[in-house]
């Protein structure tokens, strides 16, 4: 079973594009699917608003889309990176977002999406991390958040000291940048800074770790929280780091072989857990190719970005170790992806795909709705490559 949708959509509305995709299933089978909504050329730094929708029928129909954050409550500045989780024991629904890559708030919904509360500002926690790291851009996931078995939740966050150019005249670059993250153990009530995960210049295994930024995380079997890192390192792979209580003691970092690094946002999410004699399976997403032949919005292509195409879907049965099981799902222009599952193994995948004047210019926001058989029923051969450096 393959169906595939288009839920948002570049210039409608007074929107330029509508990037930068969200998805959860909530604790009542709601599907809720989440953009920024660009005007001005789609930047970063545009004036971004963030729009939701939502499913009652495990994302076959949806409703209209909705302003759930608007920018201008905030002042001048984009409204981003919204970064959701849904509390297993509570129902509710936790959110965190950004305004300017300088403050972040916090916010949660009791009715699945339908309504929100009032954002609280959680910009305190993000200074707690100014004596260790001098900040100037904050910024939550994207993509959606992680609930431990125990109830914890993580956001995986990254900053910047705002010393690059590359965003142009008059806005705080986004590199260098370290990884990091916060994390509440009172289902998003209050929450608390874990510690500095990777950094611009770290070494690893002989590599020079470059840029750091968005994060995809998952549990493991063990308990151990991994995290794997979108960089801009020149060994163009994924890296992997690993904690056993996912805020400190990270170890074992490795770039992953299995996984190329187009420099690009990815999604990781745990399909099931090790049961008797079955061990527990991970799906992967990212555009998987290392290509420089596509056209940006702005002219060709630079390393180290590689082309946003072929977005694949990749399965694991050892927690991560290996990827023996890939299919593409989308083999055209493709970026930015989510991923999440309904209660029936139904698996979800809501990305950014096709172009209107070439790359990081996207024209839709698409959902894919697959299952299992789907993925296993095209598989493509795969190295499967094991981790170096995994205990």
């Amino acid at each position: 079973m393959l169906q595939k949708q288009d839920l948002f959509e570049a210039r409608r509305d007074g929107y330029h594009t509508c990037r930068i995709p969200g998805l959860v299933v909530t604790a009542g089978d709601v599907v809720l699917v989440t953009t920024e909504a660009r005007p001005g050329r789609g930047g970063d730094y545009d004036y971004n608003d963030i729009l939701m929708r939502r499913s009652l029928d495990g994302g076959v129909t949806f409703s209209q889309p909705n302003t759930l954050v608007d920018h201008a409550a905030y002042g001048d500045g984009p409204a981003s990176n919204l970064v959701m989780i849904p509390d297993r024991v509570s129902g509710r629904v936790v959110a965190v977002f950004c305004h300017d890559y300088a403050r972040a708030f916090s916010m949660y919904s009791d009715d699945d999406g339908a309504t929100f509360s009032r954002p609280s500002d959680i910009t305190a926690v993000f200074e707690e991390f100014r004596a260790e790291y001098p900040w100037q851009v904050c910024a939550t996931g994207p993509g959606h958040g992680l609930q431990l078995r125990n109830g914890r939740m993580i956001i995986p966050v990254w900053l910047s000291d705002g010393g690059g150019t590359e965003m142009g005249k008059g806005h705080r670059g986004h590199r260098p940048s370290v990884v990091a993250l916060i994390y509440s153990d009172d289902h998003g009530e209050t929450w608390q800074r874990g510690e500095v995960v990777c950094r611009h210049d770290d070494v690893i295994n002989g590599v020079t770790l470059i840029n750091p930024s968005e994060t995809a995380a998952a549990e493991r079997d063990d308990g151990r929280v991994m995290f794997n890192i979108r960089s801009e390192s020149e060994i163009q792979r994924r890296l992997v780091v690993l904690s056993r209580d996912g805020v400190s003691g990270w170890e074992s970092a490795a770039f992953d072989q299995a996984l190329l690094e187009p420099v690009c946002m990815a999604s990781l999410l745990r399909y099931s857990w090790s049961e008797g004699k079955e061990r527990g399976q991970c799906l992967f997403t990212n555009p998987d190719n290392l290509e420089r032949t596509m056209e940006t919005a702005w002219g060709p292509i630079r390393p180290p970005n590689c082309d946003r195409k072929r977005l694949t879907v990749k399965l694991s049965r050892d927690d991560g170790h290996t990827w023996p099981v890939s299919r593409v799902l989308e083999p055209g222009p493709a970026g930015y992806s989510d991923l999440a599952k309904l209660p029936d193994d139904t698996i979800l995948c809501l990305y950014e795909c096709d172009n209107v004047a070439g790359m990081f210019d996207d024209r839709y926001l698409r959902l894919a709705r697959f299952d299992l058989d789907w993925l296993l029923s095209g598989e493509e051969p795969a190295e499967g490559v094991a981790v170096d450096g995994w205990q």
